[in-house]
């Protein structure tokens, strides 16, 4: 087999305003780098793509995003992507480090509150109306506005504006695909969220995670089904099966995923895939070439 090119990473550049600042904002149709890059990437940063005018896909993970007018595209550290252009992309892209927020509202949790980053059993973008769109528009002129003429306490004007959006993100997420918009419930849903984002590779039991969060299976698995939707295991095999997938696109062999990802052997591993995609790696790899 070929040799695999490495991924390309884009990192975050914190003092492009001279002092520090974790959060930018371009206009898609003028930035070069990543943005629209037809060659497989990632980005060490959270970004959110407004798209005002274009057509194509954006393939996220295992994932194609179609492109249209008033898609909202939500994009988590670390997933591997490809632009595939049709017409020229417009719109905005919002992009900044987990610190920008974090730090300011001592809540190591706070991007997990929000039902569109670090998901993987709901899609990553959705289609809004135009005065929803329009009202995203607004607020994102306004921290463009201030990018356009930065002041010592830029930062704050633009942290709150940025706040606001996520917020109004969130709603408008909620409604769209019918999940709890309520960025305010059990810490434990969101301690275990982050949790597996961090551990899946080395825990993939309920009991793993009870154990971490000092917490019974029955909880867990109910606030799970209360926020989510899904028990703490399918929760679990959702972002695993999402893994192999994402593994899948990278061209990694069935038997290099399965060992990697800690199963037994190469016929668990198949029969784990099937269940839940109802076809083999194999098959999958096929499809997607």
């Amino acid at each position: 087999m070929a040799s695999i090119p490495p991924i390309k990473t884009y990192h975050f550049l914190p003092f492009k305003y001279g002092s520090e600042l974790l959060l930018d904002l371009g206009r898609i149709e003028t930035l070069k780098n990543y943005v629209l890059d037809s060659t497989l990437h990632q980005l060490s940063f959270y970004e959110i793509i407004f798209i005002r005018e274009g057509s194509g896909t954006l393939a996220l993970d295992e994932n194609k995003v179609p492109i249209h007018p008033r898609t909202i595209i939500f994009t988590s550290p670390g997933q591997v992507r490809r632009w595939e252009i049709e017409e020229e992309v417009k719109g905005y892209t919002l992009f900044f480090e987990k610190d920008f927020l974090h730090l300011f509202f001592s809540d190591e949790f706070f991007l997990y509150r929000f039902q569109y980053f670090h998901q993987y059993s709901h899609p990553a973008e959705m289609q809004i109306d135009e005065t929803s769109f329009g009202k995203c528009l607004q607020l994102l002129q306004e921290i463009e506005q201030e990018f356009g003429q930065i002041q010592n306490d830029s930062n704050h004007m633009i942290r709150s504006l940025l706040y606001q959006l996520l917020i109004i993100l969130n709603r408008y997420y909620a409604g769209v695909y019918h999940v709890p918009g309520d960025t305010y419930v059990h810490a434990d849903f969101y301690r275990f969220r982050s949790l597996l984002e961090k551990r899946f590779l080395q825990d993939q039991t309920v009991e793993a995670y009870t154990r971490m969060l000092n917490i019974s299976p029955g909880f867990l698995n109910k606030i799970c089904r209360q926020f989510s939707g899904l028990s703490a295991q399918q929760m679990i095999h959702h972002k695993l099966v999402s893994e192999i997938k994402k593994q899948l696109h990278q061209n990694k062999s069935a038997k290099e995923i399965c060992y990697e990802l800690g199963f037994s052997d190469p016929s668990n591993f198949n029969r784990f895939f099937k269940k839940f995609a109802n076809v083999t790696p194999q098959q999958y790899r096929k499809s997607i070439k």
